[in-house]
């Protein structure tokens, strides 16, 4: 399993803004360098854990950075929760102002809007003051070719040789004199968005989405109503389709969620309530994350096949497990460099399903039925809200109903999963099915298997990611993983890759495709530019890495596509 390092220490807060404000200023401490280098992933350590608490106490053992950069914000908990991100990235002390603005010890001073565009400001500032470190960081210990900075050196008024060599408040103050129009065109897709309930207790999710450079949203959500909720719940599964089919939703007692999408690669809610179009996280998982260490030995996948007959509980729901467990079976195991220990469960009892639930494994494949009273099994149905402890570090459960459950596994030590939300159609669980199973396979985090399969698939909607979306159960052989869209050109082929952030890689991680014509580095986040290339340089990159690849909306396998019969 790939995640990040052990958080360093402990820091409590109170309730009170200005405490926060104190927690918050900590984060730096777990930044490797204050150069343009603090664009790699790996010198960006995890920031100190917080506990909500009844008084601050920040650890001895932390050592604050000697800042010369401040935000200065009003105390209140959007604004804090927006900055939070920024102020782990700058190594900025966060102190309460009535005026948000952004100083340095020149007497630099920079004006943060209020209100809402208070956070359209912030993440403007977060995207553009990383994507110029990356540009500079050219001229540092690692001298690249990359594509991003021949795109917009050109604009520049400053030159990345005598800017690498400032102090982060220099780099700083030159980095505003680049209008944000100018990079805007060429930063990459962000790898997430964090739509955050603006209530006390999500001071506690902070550290974890500001090592993930999030983009903040305190937007509450639009909360859908009782009696919009089903034809709300239709339109997300339908997205993709302009076909018209039934299916049945579960009924939960939290109400569901619609968070307005923000472009990210993962758009995620946190907070009471079933986000629609954006993956739940969850608190549990990200502490679960942390007290995983990576897989040394094989890495261990449990199948779980639930086939019961329950023919007179399930109305027009005919899950066709044979087919799914043909296709469980070809697709795990399918890389000669990953050494996966497969093993598989026909159905289990419930005394032994809650044996597997509890033994440590890295992914679990569920699957069977479920409903809103658990996992049914030949002799009952077991609740996972009943276990001690949960040992699967992640879960695919390809279930009807699944969501109550997944959301239970995560609670009793999992890190993150698939899961539904209604009823499946037995063709589409299938694809789905197999669709997931290949893209974990091949190194895919959570957020991006769900969101290319969602995508491909007709009921795709219904399933949604819980608990930490960045979560991997296996490396790309690449390191990062991607994604190819090809279509026909005069002369050849027009290739658009698209690359994801991973935590392991992420953003700031530098991608090259390997295509004969093409040397250049690219910035790994979202599409790269399109490749004009002929039918011979095509064929040399499918057979590279066998990658996802879209072809006229159809979702192929590079390895099986064949260029000439296209």
């Amino acid at each position: 399993m790939f995640g990040p390092r052990r958080a360093i220490a402990t820091v409590t807060t109170t309730d009170n803004p200005q405490d926060m404000m104190a927690a918050v200023s900590t984060f730096a401490s777990a930044l490797k360098t204050q150069s343009p280098e603090r664009s790699f992933p790996s010198n960006r350590g995890h920031p100190p854990v917080v506990k909500l608490g009844e008084k601050l106490h920040i650890p001895a053992g932390i050592e604050r950075l000697d800042s010369d950069i401040r935000l200065e914000i009003p105390a209140n908990y959007p604004s804090i929760y927006a900055a939070a991100p920024l102020a782990y990235y700058l190594g900025a002390d966060v102190v309460p102002a009535e005026t948000p603005q952004l100083v340095t010890e020149s007497g630099f001073r920079y004006a943060l809007d209020t209100g809402k565009r208070f956070e359209d400001t912030v993440e403007k500032i977060l995207k553009q003051v990383f994507f110029l470190d990356c540009i500079v960081r050219t001229e540092g210990v690692h001298p690249i070719d990359l594509h991003e900075r021949r795109a917009v050196e050109p604009d520049l008024d400053h030159d990345p040789v005598s800017l690498y060599g400032c102090s982060p408040a220099e780099r700083l103050e030159a980095y505003f004199d680049v209008p944000y129009s100018t990079i805007e065109p060429h930063i990459p897709d962000w790898m997430v968005t964090a739509h955050v309930d603006p209530e006390p207790e999500h001071v506690e999710v902070l550290p974890f989405i500001s090592h993930r450079l999030a983009v903040v949203r305190t937007s509450r959500g639009r909360e859908i109503s009782p009696e919009n909720q089903q034809k709300a719940l239709l339109d997300e599964f339908l997205r993709n389709s302009n076909e018209t089919r039934e299916t049945s939703a579960a009924t939960f007692a939290e109400p569901y969620i619609r968070p307005e999408r923000n472009g990210s690669l993962e758009e995620i809610w946190i907070g009471n309530g079933i986000p629609l179009g954006a993956n739940k996280a969850l608190l549990d998982a990200y502490y679960n994350r942390l007290g995983r260490r990576p897989t040394e030995d094989d890495i261990d996948i449990t199948v779980v096949y639930n086939d019961i007959d329950l023919s007179s509980v399930l109305t027009d729901v005919d899950f066709n497990m044979d087919h799914e467990r043909d296709i469980v079976d070809e697709v795990y195991g399918s890389r000669d460099d990953l050494p996966f220990k497969i093993t598989i469960h026909q159905n289990p009892t419930v005394d032994e399903l809650r044996s597997i639930l509890q033994t440590q494994t890295d992914f679990l494949h569920y699957i069977g039925h479920i409903d809103d009273e658990g996992f049914q099994c030949v002799d009952g149905v077991l609740d996972a809200a009943t276990l001690d402890a949960v040992g699967i570090d992640a879960f695919f459960l390809n279930a009807c109903r699944s969501y109550r459950q997944g959301c239970h596994l995560i609670r009793g030590g999992s890190i993150g999963g698939i899961a539904t939300l209604g009823d499946l159609i037995d063709s589409e669980a299938v694809k789905m099915g197999q669709t997931i199973a290949r893209l974990l396979n091949r190194g895919f985090p959570l957020y991006a298997a769900h969101e290319i399969a969602r995508e491909t698939i007709l009921l795709g909607g219904q399933y949604g990611v819980v608990g930490d979306g960045g979560f991997s159960i296996a490396q790309a052989e690449s390191s990062v993983v991607n994604m190819c869209e090809i279509e026909s050109a005069d002369d050849g082929y027009e290739v658009e890759i698209k690359t994801y952030p991973t935590s392991l890689y992420g953003m700031g991680t530098v991608f090259i495709p390997y295509i004969d014509s093409h040397d250049r580095y690219f910035l790994s986040g979202g599409p790269l530019e399109t490749f004009k290339l002929s039918t011979n340089e095509v064929q040399q990159f499918l057979l590279l890495e066998d990658i996802p690849v879209r072809i006229e909306g159809e979702l192929r396998w590079s390895h099986d596509i064949d260029i000439v019969e296209l």
